[in-house]
């Protein structure tokens, strides 16, 4: 059994997760706690992708990476380098369909206390950053985390937008997704069925483990 398929889903679910969680917690706390003309609009662009069919993302990234799209035919020229079926185009394809959950999360994770406790904080002298650090951050940490396992989750079970700008390449760009529906294309049942289960198995132990924390996380307030 060639098992490139599960080092390639999650090496490409914990980078595209690490880039999702650093921008969608910088952007949650910039755009979630502010208000200005265009926020609507700013937050409906960013979440568009959690309602749009997967091979419609897909094709929107075709038609921006690909040869003839604005940052394809400029990687090209300036770098020889592209993007189109390279690992690359995993990498991108998972970031843009898990950023909304995490988004998501990270936004309603801001909003969820008082902010008061924060302006007690600047009145005293503290500068934002350690602010950030000492009381945002960890007040909404819960909130963080959760859309960072949900967000993980779905960058391993992307399919439709990675088929799309990266195909199938074996040992390249051929994740669990990709590689259960071209095992089961061809009539290999059995390696379908595998991968299958490795999916389902990752999946329900990462949900598993995050309601499990949460729980855990509950009961040690009750206690304070």
């Amino acid at each position: 059994m060639n098992y490139s398929p599960l080092i390639l889903s999650l090496k490409t679910a914990t980078i595209a997760t690490l880039i999702v969680f650093i921008t969608g917690v910088v952007l949650a706390r910039l755009i979630s706690r502010s208000s200005f003309k265009g926020k609507s609009m700013i937050e409906a662009v960013i979440l568009l992708p959690l309602v749009l069919p997967p091979t419609v993302v897909g094709f929107g990234l075709l038609y921006v990476f690909g040869k003839n799209g604005f940052i394809g035919r400029l990687l090209l020229d300036w770098f020889d380098f592209q993007i189109v079926f390279t690992w690359y185009g995993v990498v991108i394809a998972a970031v843009v369909v898990s950023f909304p959950l995490m988004y998501q999360s990270a936004a309603a994770a801001f909003q969820q206390y008082d902010q008061n406790i924060e302006n007690a904080a600047y009145t005293m002298g503290a500068s934002k950053w350690r602010v950030f650090w000492t009381i945002s951050f960890p007040l909404a940490w819960p909130g963080l985390l959760s859309g960072f396992v949900l967000s993980f989750a779905r960058a391993l079970g992307e399919f439709g937008a990675t088929l799309m700008i990266a195909g199938y390449i074996p040992n390249v760009t051929d994740t669990i997704p990709l590689a259960i529906y071209f095992a089961v294309e061809s009539g290999n049942m059995e390696a379908a069925k595998f991968w299958v289960i490795m999916i389902v198995c990752l999946g329900f132990s990462a949900i598993l483990w995050l309601n499990w924390w949460s729980k855990k996380n509950m009961m040690k307030h009750i206690h304070k």
